[in-house]
């Protein structure tokens, strides 16, 4: 397969990037490059040579499947591949359409000539992974555009139009119509004209106060990234470009560079950039299914989370038929989406023709019969049994043959709901997080039944609503809400332990996670565990709850369901969210070891942090080895988009393989010794200890 492609028009050589999906520059590429620039020095015929990618795109930057092997260092690297395009003996022309990003930035920076078509995008995005541009952008961007508009480019990773650079020196000409043609139109002008090769090493450097400048930047900079190391060390390599010589400055990038690189940052960020991409990957469906048409979506339910849910398709331009059972209910749901979108104008952040035309899209309604002609369904009702069932018994008996039903239930078994239907093979789970517009988790839940051209039809429409999709196999809870089980769990008989609320919630929350444990539940409701615990002992009247579980239902018997309550395990005042210490949970706690004979124990944040953690990890690891996740990297996604895991630690399964699952193994038989009452729930999951054993990674 050929990665670049080589031809010569009207005396022209034109090497064209061919790297489906995003003309990244792997080793082959790389290659490519280096053997048509010198074929095109060597050819007499040729005067000039262009740079060019496809219609959409001219280069994502450095090929991202290649980390982590030796192709990624192989030479040629990127930095020669540069180095050989700005000493080029022939005018080097990039013609740049739609996305250059990173390390195909890098490569345009040296070109002696840029031109742009209408719409592109450019970006330096390698701060978003952990790292800097590695290959000169941090001394030839700010040569170009300035120290400071180059420095927030970098630092931010953010994109930018190539319109907001017209006032620059980037661009040597915005091309009208076809790129191609402007681009050899502009080859033959700069021949004729003898114009000099600009390379961009050669350009000097400054700012009126570069110590007061960088001392500011350091200051802002370090207070917001916290335990991302890259955007200070983007900073310094910036700064190196006004301090030192362009070769030394380059230097500076490349140690830099290696530095973040081999971090720990840095390699968490890869992992869930790449698992992100693989999540999108369905295992087991046949190759001819094709994914459904979804031109319209109806909800059902108006609350928070069914008003979210229909914003996600608004958004996308797809139209939303949201149903309620009461007219009061449906004017809360739309009044939300209103606000929502005026909230969204005020900010500037859509134009208030837009915003009329995404309302005009919704369509509130009180019958089910409305639903009949829409694509996909789903339900966002409360999380009950016997409710899902009227809904899912009423959709089969309106919906048109071929509509996708699907359930927002975040732990029932999705085969039963299925059963409701006389078409399982319809029926999907798609588990949205709440806030539903905001959080870009959804887990969709394959049952038994569900069919092939569903899953990829779900998958495909979350890529359209911008939500990362992994999939989940039916258990309770799914992936996410099955894990944090033991995690909730371990907290509480910490607490009943010794510990105190905001000791564990600290501990976790400086470890890393965004929220601990007893905020999360007061932000969720503790009343929705509370449910959960009382159907499973209404359906298993047998089952016995430790203690620590009776605490938590101790706390919802006095109707502190959390944030909005006003009251759960903290206290929060009207119309506020910061959880304040309550000593009222404090008398609670000691009521309930008092009744329990648990005598208090001093317990680290060390401890809290382990067992917390390791809980989700074997659980985990149990979910995988059932096949409930198709792989580890899913599990890492759920819970780095979906419940705050810190994503600089990679997720709970990246963390355990760096800790090493041996050392995790043995610090879980230490809790069983410690824990009489349910040591058993530290038992080793039959994965974990057998790749204990092996020396081997979930990864």
């Amino acid at each position: 397969m050929h990665y670049t492609h080589y031809d010569t028009q009207q005396g022209v050589a034109v090497i064209r990037l061919d790297n489906p999906p995003v003309n990244g520059l792997s080793h082959a590429v790389r290659q490519g490059v280096v053997a048509a620039i010198r074929q095109a020095e060597t050819d007499s015929a040729v005067t000039a040579i262009i740079l060019v990618g496809s219609q959409n795109l001219f280069s994502g930057g450095a090929d991202m499947r290649e980390f982590g092997s030796p192709a990624v260092s192989a030479a040629p690297n990127l930095l020669s591949v540069t180095h050989i395009v700005e000493t080029a003996t022939k005018p080097v022309i990039a013609a740049i359409s739609g996305a250059c990003m990173g390390g195909g930035l890098e490569l345009a920076l040296g070109c002696h000539f840029r031109v742009v078509a209408a719409g592109a995008q450019l970006a330096l995005p390698e701060v978003k992974i952990g790292l800097l541009p590695g290959a000169g952008g941090t001394q030839r961007l700010p040569r170009i555009l300035g120290v400071e508009a180059a420095l927030n480019m970098i630092v931010s990773g953010e994109t930018v139009p190539a319109d907001m650079l017209k006032s620059t020196s980037l661009f040597d000409a915005f091309i009208e119509g076809d790129l191609l043609a402007g681009a050899i139109a502009f080859a033959h002008q700069v021949v004729v004209e003898k114009r000099p090769l600009k390379r961009m090493r050669d350009l000097k450097v400054s700012h009126p106060k570069p110590d007061a400048f960088f001392m500011f930047v350091r200051n802002s900079v370090g207070a917001v990234s916290k335990n991302y190391p890259a955007p200070l060390k983007c900073v310094e390599a910036v700064q190196a470009c006004l301090t030192q010589s362009f070769e030394e400055g380059m230097q500076t990038e490349a140690r830099l560079f290696a530095e973040l690189y081999m971090g720990s940052e840095s390699q968490a960020l890869r992992h869930l950039f790449l698992s992100e991409r693989q999540a999108a990957k369905v295992e087991g469906v046949s190759s001819d299914a094709k994914p459904r048409k979804v031109a319209s979506v109806g909800i059902i339910g108006a609350g928070t989370m069914g008003s979210g849910i229909a914003i996600n398709f608004l958004l996308a331009g797809i139209p939303v038929t949201m149903l309620e059972t009461q007219q009061t209910a449906l004017d809360r749901g739309t009044q939300h989406i209103a606000d929502y979108l005026v909230e969204r104008v005020s900010k500037r952040k859509m134009k208030p023709e837009k915003a009329q035309a995404l309302s005009a899209l919704l369509k509130p309604t009180l019958s089910y019969d409305d639903l009949a002609q829409v694509d996909l369904v789903i339900e966002a009702v409360f999380e009950n049994m016997d409710v899902k069932k009227a809904v899912f018994e009423q959709l089969d008996s309106v919906c048109k043959p071929g509509a996708i039903l699907a359930s927002n239930t975040s732990t029932l078994d999705l085969n039963q709901i299925a059963s409701f239907t006389r078409r399982p093979q319809d029926v999907v789970g798609t588990h949205f997080f709440s806030p539903a517009n905001v959080m870009k988790l959804l887990e969709v839940v394959r049952g038994a039944k569900t069919a092939d051209d569903v899953l990829l039809t779900v998958m495909q429409l979350a890529k359209k609503i911008k939500k990362t999709a992994v999939i989940s196999g039916v258990c309770d809870g799914f992936i996410g809400n099955r894990m944090i089980a033991g995690y909730g769990s371990e907290a509480c008989k910490m607490l009943e332990e010794g510990a105190t609320v905001q000791q564990i919630d600290k501990a976790l929350e400086k470890w890393g996670m965004a929220m601990g444990p007893f905020r999360m539940a007061d932000l969720a409701g503790n009343d929705i565990g509370w449910s959960i615990r009382k159907g499973i002992t209404q359906q298993n009247p047998g089952h016995v709850w430790p203690s620590s579980a009776l605490l938590s239902d101790k706390l919802c018997e006095l109707g502190r369901f959390g944030q909005k309550t006003g009251a759960g395990w903290y206290s929060y005042a009207k119309g506020k969210r910061e959880a304040m210490p309550d000593p009222a949970v404090d008398d609670l706690v000691e009521a309930h070891r008092l009744e329990h004979g648990i005598t208090a124990r001093k317990i680290s944040s060390t401890e809290i942090v382990q067992r917390c953690i390791f809980a989700l990890v074997n659980e985990g690891s149990k979910i995988l080895e059932e096949g409930i996740a198709q792989r580890a990297s899913d599990i890492d996604i759920v819970y780095t988009f979906g419940y705050g895991f810190p994503a600089y630690r990679g997720g709970p399964m990246l963390y355990a393989d760096r800790v090493g699952l041996l050392e995790v193994q043995r610090a879980m038989e230490g809790f069983a010794r410690n824990d009489t009452a349910s040591g058993a729930a530290w038992a080793s999951a039959p994965l974990l200890a057998r790749l204990a054993a092996e020396g081997q990674t979930f990864n």
